[in-house]
């Protein structure tokens, strides 16, 4: 007993630390997967939503260009300047590192002048069309949280097509349309996103807005994630509950969201005029000296982490998931089946946690067993279903006989771990005379484990 009793206060004694450790500075949307609370039962873990932040993506990324020589440089060649299409005196040459143009200079930083950039070959094999597709993946499921942003240093393409893959490049849909001449090019109608409603959210639409020749102030072109957003959030995105409550129930809008691959699709480079010139082609091809996509990768809201390790992106998993997206419940823990995690109820969500499989704490199979020897069966120690130091009951649960928690009115479960009301429609309301430890009651609560550990010893 005064062993266990040790144990039980150490293991006490890590959580607390744990916790406080880890404890937010500033309480923001997601960002907490549990957290310990004061109830009238006692310190227990809250579990809640949670998600990894926001971050620039293309750290992350791998690049393949289709056709793969693409590039400028393999074999030395002129084209002209940025500015004047005229003054073709400018030299593309891979084997030298101040003339070469790689792929790398779409993600370096872009704080020097004059700015670095990727190079495509000239447009020398007109009447063939110039086309490249830039393939960008991440071998992991992503969430796109602003908009992405790609500078071109040459004229932006009079034809563009941004794709997305869900499924790691096996199959794309595309994401939008860009054109000089919308119904020339793709034969849609012109459109800009600020022509969405609620209800043509998800459509793909074309546009005109970034399609100009050599403009030397108009060099990105966009998609836009924030716009979007902010069809159910507001111009100013200040009611992101609307927009949470929208991903929550609509898997098509979180889905629109998500991707696995971006490919950009340059079909036609920008000529400035109505025909090409043929006597000078060397002022016709595609340069990008930045793309900037923010995002964060898709833990099915289990998950407030995401590791880059060994070239691959992969989630922590919380609640009992695993999986590279915590796509599944862990072994012994699949009592009922997996689900995400839920935005509502705002602004915690629902965790959704996976529970205790009843295999791996001992309840016996309804199925008919050999018959064994009263002495075998008396010898036999069946796993304990909870106990007070490893398997403790939640939420005030009682441990009976180390067979089954005793739960308080409102809640259910093996271990006690939810609401009965969450089967009920609208669910729970908040939980009185709970909240977050402070930082005031943790203080407390560390010098008092401090003292009964000391006593125990």
């Amino acid at each position: 007993m005064y062993f266990s009793s040790v144990l039980w206060l150490q293991a006490l004694w890590a959580s607390l630390t744990w916790a406080m450790q880890h404890y937010p500075s500033e309480y923001g949307h997601y960002d907490v997967c549990k957290s310990l609370v004061r109830s009238d039962e006692g310190i227990v873990w809250e579990y809640m939503a949670c998600q990894p932040e926001s971050t620039d993506m293309t750290k992350y990324l791998k690049v393949r260009l289709d056709p793969p020589d693409s590039t400028c440089g393999e074999s030395p060649e002129k084209f002209c300047a940025m500015g004047n299409p005229y003054m073709c005196n400018n030299e593309c040459d891979a084997s030298t590192p101040e003339l070469a143009h790689p792929t790398d200079l779409m993600f370096d930083f872009e704080g020097r002048n004059p700015s670095t950039f990727w190079q495509s070959i000239t447009w020398k094999n007109y009447p063939r069309p110039l086309q490249v597709n830039i393939t960008l993946s991440w071998n992991k499921t992503i969430e796109l949280t602003d908009n992405i942003a790609i500078t071109f240093e040459s004229g932006r393409p009079e034809k563009m097509i941004l794709e997305k893959s869900l499924d790691y490049g096996r199959t794309w849909q595309p994401y939008q349309f860009y054109a000089a001449d919308c119904l020339d090019a793709f034969r849609m109608e012109p459109k800009s996103v600020k022509d969405l409603s609620h209800h043509t959210v998800l459509d793909i639409i074309c546009t005109e807005e970034y399609s100009t020749g050599y403009a030397a102030h108009a060099k990105t072109i966009s998609f836009e994630i924030k716009d979007r957003f902010a069809i159910f959030a507001g111009p100013r995105l200040h009611n992101m509950a609307s927009l949470y409550s929208q991903l929550d129930t609509t898997k098509n809008l979180r889905d629109f969201f998500t991707v696995t691959d971006l490919r950009i699709r340059l079909l036609r480079p920008a000529t400035g005029a109505t025909f090409v010139d043929e006597q000078n082609l060397a002022r016709y091809f595609y340069a990008i000296s930045d793309i900037k996509i923010h995002g964060r990768c898709k833990c099915n809201l289990h998950a407030n982490t995401c590791v880059f390790d060994n070239n691959k992106l992969s989630c922590e998993c919380e609640h009992n998931t695993t999986g590279p997206d915590c796509g599944r419940c862990r072994k012994n823990y699949q009592g009922r089946p997996w689900s995400p995690g839920s935005y509502l109820t705002i602004p915690k969500g629902t965790a959704n946690i996976c529970t205790p499989s009843i295999s791996s704490i001992g309840i016996a199979p309804k199925s008919p067993l050999p018959s064994v020897s009263s002495g075998l069966t008396a010898n036999h120690k069946r796993a304990n279903v909870c106990d007070n130091e490893l398997q403790r009951c939640q939420n005030g649960g009682i441990c009976h006989r180390n067979m089954r928690c005793e739960c308080a009115a409102p809640y259910t479960g093996i271990l006690c771990e939810k609401l009965k009301c969450e089967k009920e429609s609208g669910g729970c309301g908040t939980r009185n005379g709970q909240g977050a430890v402070s930082r005031s009651q943790g203080l407390a609560l560390t010098a008092l484990l401090g003292a009964l550990l000391l006593t125990a010893f």
